[in-house]
């Protein structure tokens, strides 16, 4: 299969219809920001062991309250498994979708757990089932209780997941962090996913910019005023006002109250990019302040052997939330693809 290359329009571009439907979901957009938080805060303080834990069982419930209420926004859950791997034990949730569809696993960014794919859910789950999984070492229902210090690590334990899991063969969808994670394992593992869709990932076609790395200096820690951290929250969601949403308390209690003990991705150069066999799809996003959106299409385009690329313009790095439908449908026409060539 060839290389392809897409834009997608802005949401200025956005037929009357939908434009209110878009309006709604900019309350998604603080998500994305509270997600580059998190994620740039987790590699200043990085530390490789002992385990991630919480600071205490008050911080813990916090963080517990804030998943159950944003858990309410998730369809029906059709089968929720606790999967045990030589790192820890991991959660991971069925919703029963197409039958005759191909099934879709999940993986989220830093710190937002299952629930930040519920503006997802209904789209995806018209292509196949979908499973979702709570990231080990990572604020959520997932227990790590041995140190991951390595990407063979990260790789590991997923792979060893994705072997539990009642299906012969998977799509990945991986979102920023996860993105990285996804691609990690099948540069380890590369028989274990059938295929790789990857939304504004990092480490993975670009670095982190230095100007947000240094914009998190004064909101990184979950101590400083949280006015520092709004401000950081407005930059990464293109100047968008900062609202309260059930996810973005979740990912907060979970900055605060959870000590991440995982290792810096190491960032993914093009040799490696070069190497990988499965069909990728990279959907970036136009206005993402956690790469440059030039560079990473332009390296998805020039490395990836399978790739399909679409550039989202005008989207933030709170794309998923943003145009949940336009990613559904660019997933499945990827898929159709990948099944003709078969």
């Amino acid at each position: 299969m060839g290389k392809a290359y897409d834009r997608r329009g802005s949401a200025g571009d956005t037929p009357p219809v939908r434009r209110a439907l878009w309006r709604r979901r900019r309350i998604l957009v603080p998500l994305a920001a509270l997600l580059a938080l998190v994620l740039v805060a987790g590699w200043m303080t990085r530390s490789p062991a002992p385990v991630g834990h919480w600071d205490g069982a008050d911080g813990r419930e916090r963080f517990m309250r804030a998943y159950q209420t944003a858990f309410q926004d998730m369809p029906e859950v059709a089968e929720t498994f606790d999967l045990r791997t030589d790192y820890g034990i991991v959660r991971a949730y069925r919703f029963a979708g197409n039958p005759d569809g191909t099934p879709t696993v999940l993986l989220p960014g830093r710190s937002s757990a299952s629930p930040v794919w519920a503006d997802n859910m209904g789209a995806l789950l018209d292509i196949g089932d979908v499973y979702t999984v709570d990231l080990l070492g990572e604020p959520g229902m997932s227990v790590q209780d041995r140190p991951i210090s390595s990407d063979e690590d990260q790789a590991a334990w997923l792979r060893q997941v994705l072997e539990q899991l009642p299906e012969d063969g998977f799509h990945m969808v991986g979102l920023s962090i996860g993105g990285w994670a996804a691609v990690n394992l099948v540069l380890h593992h590369p028989e274990a996913v059938e295929a790789l869709s990857l939304i504004d990932p990092v480490f993975v076609f670009d670095d982190l910019p230095l100007g947000t790395v240094l914009r998190t200096i004064p909101a990184a820690f979950a101590w400083m005023p949280k006015s520092w951290r709004d401000s950081f929250t407005s930059y990464t969601a293109g100047g968008a006002p900062v609202e309260d949403v059930p996810v973005a308390e979740m990912i907060e209690a979970g900055m605060q109250h959870y000590a991440l003990r995982l290792p810096q991705p190491t960032r993914i150069h093009e040799d490696r990019l070069e190497g990988i066999e499965v069909p990728v799809l990279a959907i970036i996003a136009g206005e993402s302040v956690m790469l440059d959106p030039e560079t990473a299409v332009a390296t998805a385009q020039r490395s990836l052997p399978r790739g399909t690329v679409r550039l989202y313009e005008g989207a933030s790095h709170a794309v998923n939330g943003e145009h949940p439908e336009e990613i559904a449908r660019d997933i499945a026409e990827f898929l159709t693809a990948q099944d003709k060539t078969r």
